[in-house]
């Protein structure tokens, strides 16, 4: 091949276009300008709508995973947060529930105890609070025990009232605690006056009705009692002050066969459910001692004669 017929041009791959340096301070220049442009004009601003538009939906897809995963995080998040403050009300419900039943029960001992002070301004004997303890655990007996003993000057035989009446008797005093009878005890007996009519009689505690009560005893059937007659104390017996309530006559039984009535009474105090109540002082011991009788045999002091004497 002759010489003459030879392609002198350098082969593609070592064709050199510009240089790298003019290339970089082109496209420096170009950006910079695309840049301010940007800032002044907004000229890119519709190319951004459109691009993020079009790659909308590629975004939503790359973001389902860890949309997923924080939602679940929240649910459960959310979900224990729900059962702590679940638990949260309701335990402030049963705080608030109590906090509304000892309220409830403050109140009425408030109200019982304004009535025993009122009471208590009533009565001329001395008189000293107690608190009930406990029921004694005999099922045949109804007695309760109260806080107050012999180191704190209870008498045995002292009458025991709260706001509404009668409670019982102490029948037993211990150092630091009495045992109280109360009025529907079948063993105590109390001697009432019916207010309407200012007749005498015995109240005798009949613990066999219905809740207990008392029962007035050798009343003759035709002795003039009615329903719904007050009972009180007649303080006949020197132990309980006169005028105190007992009990409400609530049913009467005449029967032809027999010369007595059947009279059954509610007690007045509450048996059932007293806790703040009175120790009065029974009456014998303020009861002033009788005289003393001159004995019969003892001769008589005679004056002595003037005349006799030497």
């Amino acid at each position: 091949m002759p010489l003459g017929t030879l392609d002198r041009s350098p082969p593609p791959i070592f064709k050199q276009g510009p240089s790298a340096l003019s290339k970089l301070m082109f496209f420096s220049a170009l950006a910079l300008f695309l840049m301010v442009a940007d800032t002044r004009f907004r000229i890119t601003q519709p190319i951004r709508s459109a691009l993020a538009t079009v790659l909308y939906p590629a975004q939503w897809l790359a973001l389902l995973p860890v949309r997923a995963v924080q939602n679940s995080g929240e649910y459960f998040t959310t979900l224990n947060q729900a059962k702590i403050n679940n638990d949260e009300a309701r335990r402030k419900l049963a705080l608030q529930s109590m906090r509304a039943g000892q309220v409830e029960q403050l109140t009425l001992e408030n109200s019982r105890l304004r009535k025993l002070l009122e009471l208590r301004e009533q009565l001329a004997t001395a008189l000293m609070a107690a608190e009930v303890l406990y029921d004694t655990a005999d099922p045949y007996t109804r007695k309760v025990i109260i806080d107050k003993g012999q180191t704190h000057g209870v008498d045995l035989g002292s009458p025991v009232i709260d706001e509404s009446g009668v409670l019982g008797q102490v029948t037993r005093v211990h150092p630091l605690a009495s045992e109280v009878t109360l009025v529907i005890d079948r063993d105590l007996a109390i001697p009432v006056l019916n207010v309407r009519t200012g007749a005498r009689s015995v109240a005798y505690g009949d613990a066999s009705l219905s809740g207990g009560g008392l029962e007035l005893r050798f009343m003759g059937s035709n002795a003039d009692v009615q329903q719904g007659d007050l009972l009180t104390t007649s303080g006949v017996d020197g132990v309980y002050p006169p005028g105190l309530p007992v009990a409400r006559v609530d049913r009467i039984e005449r029967r032809a066969e027999s010369a007595f009535a059947r009279i059954y009474c509610s007690p007045k105090a509450l048996v059932e459910g007293a806790r703040h109540v009175m120790v009065v002082k029974p009456l014998s011991g303020q009861i002033p001692p009788n005289p003393e009788e001159t004995p019969a045999n003892t001769p008589a002091s005679r004056p002595v004669k003037k005349g006799a004497q030497k």
